[in-house]
């Protein structure tokens, strides 16, 4: 069983809270995880990004391509599904669908899938990777968006492209058997987009899923931690900003409740029902908890669900039981959620 040793650790609720010091201890794999997660835990050791291509985009990418593909490979021993390319509204897509057809039941439906990659990379195998379990296992078509990337882009570029390709499916789906999720970075754009949405006057989508990040800075003790249980390193001290630090966000303020609609009150009431999903160790774990809270409070159904012992995406490595668990989640929750089945 893997273990980490903490050196040190500071978590804060607030600049008015004193810090304090976590002793040195060693912290074990969780005792929640299948013995498959236990070994993926070990790969996703030996997959991580080396520490000398932070801030060279180039390389960044050409990683994450390799990361992705390997992925992608093992998405398709587990499922069968046929994709295309297509432009919609002058946005490139990759429309997937399950390989025996969709389900009955679903022909009136469809979900986007917005893909992870720190605003950066993703395109073509990651958004396959995110799209091909949930087009399997639920039996519905998804459309996966290849967004505008940073640092050539900047926010509102990939909200404007989520949203371009949702007016398009307008066209042939009422909006309430439309449903949007993604990761990571395709979490937050989950949101902004609903919210971009709703600044449009289209009528809101029938549900979302926003994994791994949703429409609010990453906040609380997780990104402090998550370093540090998964074999990296804790964020630097001072406390986090109250915007995201990313390219990306670059220049845009925490005012702006379109880019951080979950800090609004007003767009938080406007929200469709909203599946928030994580690992335990997941640096966006606190930021997931305070907007599931948030959507409660204001009368949004919402579901959490925290995979205990589990880094960041973990679900992208299908080879393990919670990943399947997380398919199945996800896949129930727009079921339910998303308009009358076709008779």
């Amino acid at each position: 069983m893997r273990t980490i040793l903490i050196l040190a650790a500071l978590a804060t609720a607030s600049p008015a809270v004193a810090q304090i010091s976590v002793p040195a201890f060693t912290l074990p794999a969780s005792n929640q995880l299948s013995d498959e997660a236990l070994k993926i835990l070990e790969r996703m050791k030996e997959a991580t990004a080396p520490a000398e291509i932070a801030g060279d985009v180039a390389k960044q990418r050409a990683f994450y391509g390799r990361y992705n593909d390997d992925r992608l490979a093992e998405m398709r021993r587990h499922f069968r599904t046929s994709e295309r390319r297509e432009t919609l509204n002058g946005v490139t897509v990759d429309i997937v669908e399950p390989a025996d057809g969709i389900a009955k039941g679903n022909q009136e439906r469809v979900v986007i899938n917005v893909h992870g990659g720190a605003f950066m990379w993703g395109s073509g195998s990651g958004a396959l990777v995110e799209a091909i379990p949930i087009a399997a296992t639920m039996g519905v078509k998804v459309v996966t968006v290849d967004y505008r990337l940073s640092p050539e882009h900047r926010y509102p570029a990939a909200s404007a492209d989520v949203t371009a390709v949702y007016k398009a499916l307008l066209k042939q789906y009422p909006a309430a058997n439309i449903g949007i999720y993604g990761c990571s970075a395709g979490g937050v754009i989950t949101a902004q987009a609903t919210a971009w949405i709703r600044r449009e006057g289209l009528a809101r989508p029938g549900a979302i899923g926003t994994f791994c990040g949703t429409g609010a800075p990453y906040s609380g003790d997780s990104p402090y931690l998550a370093g540090l249980i998964t074999g990296g390193a804790a964020l630097p001290v001072p406390a986090l900003p109250d915007v995201l630090p990313l390219p990306y966000m670059q220049g845009i303020e925490a005012s702006d409740t379109t880019a951080y609609p979950l800090v609004s009150e007003t767009a938080v009431k406007a929200m469709p029902p909203t599946l928030l999903l994580a690992g335990g160790r997941d640096f966006a774990t606190s930021a997931l908890t305070l907007a599931h809270r948030r959507l409660a409070a204001a009368g949004v159904e919402s579901e959490l669900y925290l995979f205990d012992g589990l880094p960041h995406a973990f679900f992208v490595w299908p080879d393990m039981p919670e990943s399947t668990e997380a398919y199945r989640l996800i896949a129930s929750f727009f079921d339910r959620h998303l308009g009358r089945r076709a008779r």
